[in-house]
């Protein structure tokens, strides 16, 4: 096989998100995967499966497989089946429930317990700690400080995402599988990851409308969605 053959060939990667019920990893994995986000909750029971497909610098093709792991399993029979063969464990908290975040030094020894990690024997995996629900930043329980020292204390990797707006979401991913493949993105290759917030302009309430005293008429409030 050429070098150049050899370059093409398709990297496949399991990719487990973990944590809390209702955090966003399955929002998480639809935005990511599907491009799509829904406001309706619905608990995943088990396990549910996303396939993405990405070329990376260098014409590098990846197929990641993405599991997206219900936060009961913690407590089931199942979690280890779950985590077996993962290249990238994501730990999801949500940043206004610090519950959520105080939860996750529980699903990380269950994950290394499953994975069998001794201090004599690496991790086979990655793992990244992922703040998630960031445009809650008016709700945020989670200091900053407090996500980076725990993130620092277990080695793990860190991003910070909003499964609705997008942000964060694409580079998070391109980032955790660029290092499973030994790729160093450059600036322009994160750049071209960052999500476009579109903003909708919304038609005010009459009772949201304040005439000034010189005639001109404001808006009492901005929506933004």
């Amino acid at each position: 096989m050429s070098d150049s053959e050899d370059e093409a060939v398709e990297r496949q990667f399991k990719i487990v998100l973990v944590g809390d019920p209702a955090v966003g990893k399955t929002a998480l994995a639809n935005k990511y995967a599907q491009e799509s986000f829904s406001k309706k909750y619905t608990p995943t029971v088990g396990v549910e499966f996303y396939l993405k497909r990405i070329m990376l610098p260098g014409s590098k093709p990846a197929a990641l497989k993405i599991w997206d792991v219900g936060g009961a399993a913690m407590e089931g029979t199942m979690i280890d089946k779950y985590i077996f063969g993962a290249h990238a464990v994501l730990l999801v908290y949500d940043v206004s429930n610090f519950n959520s975040f105080e939860n996750l030094d529980g699903w990380l020894k269950q994950c290394k317990r499953c994975i069998g990690s001794s201090e004599d024997r690496p991790l086979p995996c990655s793992f990244a700690l992922i703040a998630n629900k960031i445009d809650l930043e008016h709700k945020r329980s989670v200091k900053s400080e407090r996500h980076h020292r725990f993130a620092q204390e277990n080695a793990l990797l860190t991003y910070a995402v909003s499964s609705k707006s997008g942000e964060g979401v694409n580079l998070c991913f391109q980032k955790i599988v660029a290092e499973l493949m030994g790729i160093k993105l450059s600036r322009a290759d994160q750049e071209q990851q960052h999500q476009v917030v579109k903003a909708e302009v919304m038609i005010p309430r009459q009772d949201r409308i304040i005439a000034n005293s010189n005639g001109t008429v404001k808006t009492a409030v901005c929506a933004l969605q």
